[in-house]
């Protein structure tokens, strides 16, 4: 015989406390000592005690989901699947269902009555969606910030842009590289912004010019090698060539090899989003690690902190990123100068 369920009643006679002191320890609501907060999840979690999800949502008039709205032109892409699986995974853990929103996802009904939030990864001010996703009268939370008029998101997690492509770009020039280009992101996100700032003011601080190709926000290999091709046969002194988007490195080895230069010898090659493409290239690409399932995670996480009152709104945090040196910066035949 099947013994019955674990109540909230159960726990709190465990733990000497309320029912109440329970549900707030549980949920990260109320004014619950750190200790008392720590030792009810203990007791909760040795007793095998699960809430139910339908009876809180109830309570709380929720529909138990959240909402996640892509780039249009992202849902290809590595990067962007595993974002969104993080976010899933994260989501899932507080308890809430995550719906992909289609591109017209703000025109397709009320949100306010199908999800409790929503993530907005890589806000373009150029994606009609964005502004009534913005204005749906529930949380949303930015991957990245929106640089477009209010209204405003509840709260937004940002990657340093500038850091990661100055990293990047210090790497090639201590590698001997002089003449550096950048395949620069089309459109009006934050990202975008970040690298083509970045890249002017680089070349600045050095007195030299990034050359910049822009390339559509989430440009094929095939793009790559074409911008790559019109570069060096424009510029031929050009001596490292940086790709923005993710999955489009490859397309600049292939340049390379058409027109009798070496990646990692003659043409350093990097990517400013890591991938599978450019683990399995040939040669390995390097690139700045992005981290996108932790991204992923560390959006559901603001907005669940958001929806259980455990962070304010207007609350911005930081994601780390990681730089990855492969072959493509670093082949046997390139020395940095002395």
């Amino acid at each position: 015989m099947t013994p019955p369920p674990v109540t909230l009643l159960d726990v709190a006679r465990a733990a000497g406390v309320s029912k109440s002191t329970v549900s707030d320890a549980l949920q990260g609501s109320g004014r619950v000592a750190e200790a008392t907060r720590d030792r009810v999840r203990g007791i909760a979690e040795e007793l095998g005690y699960r809430p139910n999800s339908a009876a809180r949502r109830l309570r709380r008039a929720s529909t138990g989901a959240i909402g996640l709205h892509l780039p249009q032109t992202a849902t290809r892409l590595d990067y962007y699947m595993n974002l969104a699986f993080g976010a899933v995974e994260r989501a899932q853990e507080g308890g809430l269902d995550v719906v992909l929103l289609a591109p017209a996802g703000a025109a397709s009904g009320p949100l306010a009555s199908r999800v409790d939030g929503l993530l907005v990864i890589d806000p373009e001010v150029g994606d009609s969606a964005v502004p009534g996703l913005l204005d749906a009268g529930v949380p949303v939370v930015t991957g990245e910030r929106y640089l477009g008029p209010s209204p405003t998101p509840a709260g937004a997690v940002v990657c340093d842009n500038a850091a990661s492509l100055t990293a990047l770009l210090d790497h090639v020039r201590d590698r001997g590289a002089r003449r550096p280009a950048l395949l620069a992101p089309a459109g009006a996100s934050a990202w975008a912004a970040a690298l083509r700032g970045t890249a002017a003011a680089w070349g600045a601080s050095y007195g030299t010019e990034v050359a910049l190709r822009t390339v559509p926000f989430a440009a094929t290999a095939a793009d790559a090698e074409a911008a790559t091709r019109g570069l060096l046969a424009s510029d031929p002194g050009i001596d490292a060539v940086l790709c923005a988007p993710d999955g489009a490195a490859p397309g600049a080895l292939r340049a390379a090899a058409a027109l009798g230069r070496t990646a990692g010898v003659d043409l350093l090659v990097a990517s400013c989003v890591d991938g599978v493409a450019n683990r399995g290239a040939n040669p390995p690409v390097t690139a700045v690690d992005l981290r996108p399932a932790a991204y992923g995670r560390a959006c559901a996480e603001l907005l669940c902190d958001i929806l259980a009152g455990r962070a304010a709104p207007d609350t911005v945090r930081h994601h780390t990123w990681a730089l990855e040196t492969r072959p493509s910066t670093t082949g046997a035949g390139r020395r940095p100068p002395h």
